[in-house]
């Protein structure tokens, strides 16, 4: 593939590494980050205008939809015509169609490609992109899905893959907590925690919650609870993920009671509790401290 001039934005736990391997694949990577931060063999801007400016692509990894708009318009304004800008946050559908909206009127192409995988994906280039956009800009587009992750689904057009990600990670706040729970039920009913995650592990209860990322130090693949807990993917951006779910479900008007109660619970969990700034499947010792009526 011809290297390609890219700017990123966003230069933290996740976007630093993507950055990292679009470098050690041989495209030309300008990063830029409102906090300092810099990444391997990416060449470091002193301004957001410095990192886009005569890019072929843009590529954003950034907190929220509000500041997604705010830098997309910045970034537009000095854009060359017929760049492709990636937005790889994950923020809210409204947000993720707007700024594509706005890509294409300015005369861009623009794909939504929210990642699931964490930071071990993001480091070792085995993410999973869930793209929304357009036909063509999704194929100018998957050559660097390819370097930086393992696989890129076309969901449909703009916002489609903020769409997917939401629901996925609805499935996973709430596939966590009830594989926390049965631990914690286990716990009290004096079965063993490996012998209930070798039952589950290849019986019904099978989930990636338990068997991939498993929430008991000791049991099944090295995870964060191995750990102490450290994230990982952090009980807070689990909170953010299943705020936006339930965002969206009142937009579409469906009826969503386990998102809604993964929500409640994360959200005491975090702001409430010790879950800030542990990993999302710290939710099991949380449980397992507590009785019926605590």
């Amino acid at each position: 593939m011809t290297p390609l001039k890219i700017g990123f934005i966003g230069l933290g736990n996740m976007g630093a590494p993507m950055a990292s391997n679009l470098a050690a694949a041989g495209h030309i990577v300008t990063g830029f980050d409102v906090a300092g931060a810099e990444a391997k063999d990416v060449i470091s801007a002193q301004n957001l205008a410095e990192a886009v400016t005569d890019a072929d692509v843009v590529i954003t990894m950034l907190p929220n939809g509000s500041i997604l708009r705010q830098v997309a318009a910045q970034a537009f304004a000095d854009m060359k015509q017929g760049a492709l800008f990636i937005d790889c946050s994950t923020v809210d559908v409204e947000s993720a169609r707007n700024t594509s909206e706005a890509a294409e009127k300015s005369g861009f192409l623009a794909v939504d490609a929210p990642v699931s995988g964490g930071i071990g994906g993001a480091a070792g280039g085995t993410l999973t992109f869930m793209a929304g956009g357009t036909v063509d800009a999704f194929a100018k587009a998957a050559p660097l899905f390819d370097i930086m992750g393992q696989k890129a689904v076309h969901c449909g057009e703009a916002g489609a893959g903020q769409a997917a990600k939401i629901c996925n990670n609805m499935i996973l706040g709430a596939t966590m907590i009830a594989t926390c729970e049965a631990f914690a039920l286990a716990d009290k009913l004096g079965l063993d925690r490996q012998k209930m995650f070798d039952v589950v592990s290849t019986s019904s209860g099978y989930s990636w919650s338990m068997n991939a990322y498993c929430p008991a130090p000791g049991v099944g693949p090295t995870s964060p609870a191995d750990n102490d807990y450290k994230p990982g993917f952090a009980a807070e951006l689990m909170l953010k993920d299943l705020g936006l779910s339930q965002q969206a479900a009142e937009a579409a008007n469906a009826d969503t009671p386990m998102g809604a109660l993964a929500l409640s619970l994360y959200r005491q969990f975090v702001e409430e509790e010790d879950g800030m700034g542990r990993d999302f499947s710290a939710m099991l010792p949380r449980l397992s401290a507590r009785n019926r009526d605590s």
